[in-house]
């Protein structure tokens, strides 16, 4: 048997079809799939993404460890509260995990991991910090539920008390909040959907208590395959598909992430990253649009003039009627139009730019 998150009574009476996902049984859907998509489009939607990781940074030298650990530049983060989204990397430039970290105090910030990288994270974050004496306190006793869609903000901030809650009515995007003193509640204006809302990191003792207030109020329950047509809209990389240990961020759409100045900053996997910068990566990631028959899936390849790729994350997207894709071709690769290898058939599909979708807006021509 595997994990159970504290919602996941929760999941099975709304009747969530339950499937393993990185060691944990978690809902892919509660019927319609494509419904749940739409819900968090146009009104609202909550996730239990308390398979997710929170992990507490903590001790003097706490900055100093994540200049030297996070690719993106940590000093940017200088008002309490302010988020970063960064990669990890190994030695090779190679993307260990993609992660939010928050400041919250110069001796106290917060990261959230993926699920199917837990354990291996904890183990390189434990490694790296123990020359800066920075402890790593992993939080299990924590639940996490995201809330999203143009209507999110306003079903949370009805269900907040006090200070928490007026606090979390003024936060600025990719900031977040929280009441230490009144049982740790976390809410981030944080998400992986490509619309507003929060994410709450919350004690598990309280999690089924606001789940259900937010049902109460008619929040659907998302599941995992909604939350991944969603991300994939909004153009958001998955890791171990569109990024993983061998794949640099400049070869998976992720330089923007990089904090190149100061040059001094000799962060993990930096050297690499440095010659890659200077010769060009091999490759790159792009977005696909399929104007042919099918549906673009994973591993499918995919031909242009200068050469063979690879879709790493392909569905069809309930907002465009169209099936979409991520995937990582020859960097020399140029126009905008490919072939697509769907079951023996070369399929049409044209390169654009991303977002596919974002604030429940189509930001690609049709």
């Amino acid at each position: 048997m595997g994990n159970h998150t504290p919602l996941y009574d929760q999941h099975v009476r709304m009747g969530g079809k339950i499937v393993d996902f990185a060691g944990w049984e978690m809902p892919i859907n509660y019927g319609s799939q494509i419904e749940e998509h739409h819900a968090v489009r146009r009104d609202a939607g909550m996730f239990d993404v308390s398979h997710m990781c929170v992990v507490d940074l903590s001790g003097a030298h706490t900055r100093a460890f994540l200049r030297k650990l996070l690719a993106n530049n940590i000093d940017r983060l200088q008002a309490p509260g302010k988020a970063l989204y960064s990669c990890m990397l190994n030695e090779r430039g190679g993307v260990i995990d993609d992660l939010i970290v928050y400041f919250l105090r110069e001796d106290f910030f917060r990261m959230v991991v993926n699920a199917g990288t837990r354990e291996k994270d904890l183990a390189w974050l434990k490694q790296q910090a123990q020359p800066f004496g920075v402890s790593v306190r992993a939080r299990p006793d924590f639940a996490m539920i995201a809330v999203q869609g143009p209507a999110a903000r306003d079903h949370v901030l009805d269900l907040l008390q006090g200070d928490l809650r007026d606090c979390a009515a003024e936060l600025q995007p990719f900031f977040a909040v929280t009441n230490i003193e009144d049982g740790e509640w976390f809410v981030a204006r944080t998400g992986y959907t490509g619309e507003d809302g929060f994410e709450i990191v919350l004690p598990a003792a309280d999690a089924e208590r606001f789940w259900c207030a937010l049902a109460e109020r008619g929040v659907r329950p998302i599941g995992l395959g909604a939350r991944d047509t969603l991300r994939l809209e909004a153009g958001m990389n998955l890791y171990g598909s569109d990024m993983t240990e061998d794949t640099t961020p400049l070869e998976s759409g992720l330089g923007w992430t990089l904090g190149w100045e100061p040059a001094e900053r000799d962060f993990i996997g930096r050297a690499v990253l440095d010659k890659q910068r200077a010769a060009g990566a091999p490759s790159k990631l792009v977005a696909l649009l399929l104007e042919g028959k099918g549906v673009l899936r994973n591993h499918q390849k995919v031909l242009t003039a200068a050469g063979e790729g690879e879709i790493t994350s392909g569905s069809f997207a309930p907002s465009l009627g169209r099936s979409i894709a991520l995937a990582r071709i020859p960097a020399a690769a140029n126009g905008e139009r490919c072939e697509v290898d769907i079951r023996g058939r070369l399929e049409p599909a044209r390169i654009v730019k991303l977002p596919f979708v974002r604030n429940g807006e189509v930001k690609v021509a049709i």
